[in-house]
């Protein structure tokens, strides 16, 4: 049962950390800093956490 509790906690951190990094950019982009290190570091980030999701998506791990 740690294996799926463990499981799940990471899972909810990805989304989150996701979704907060989708934030961020947004805000930058509307700043026009799209090319900054910190715009092009969360893009990097968002691209590891959606391979990871989709991952999860393709296993049936999650919908």
């Amino acid at each position: 049962m740690e294996r799926l509790e463990a499981f799940e906690k990471m899972l909810e951190e990805i989304v989150r950390q996701y979704n907060f990094e989708k934030e961020k950019m947004d805000e930058l982009k509307a700043e026009g800093k799209e090319k900054t290190a910190t715009y092009r570091q969360y893009m990097g980030n968002r691209l590891v956490y959606n391979r990871m999701l989709s991952l999860y998506r393709k296993y049936e791990l999650i919908e």
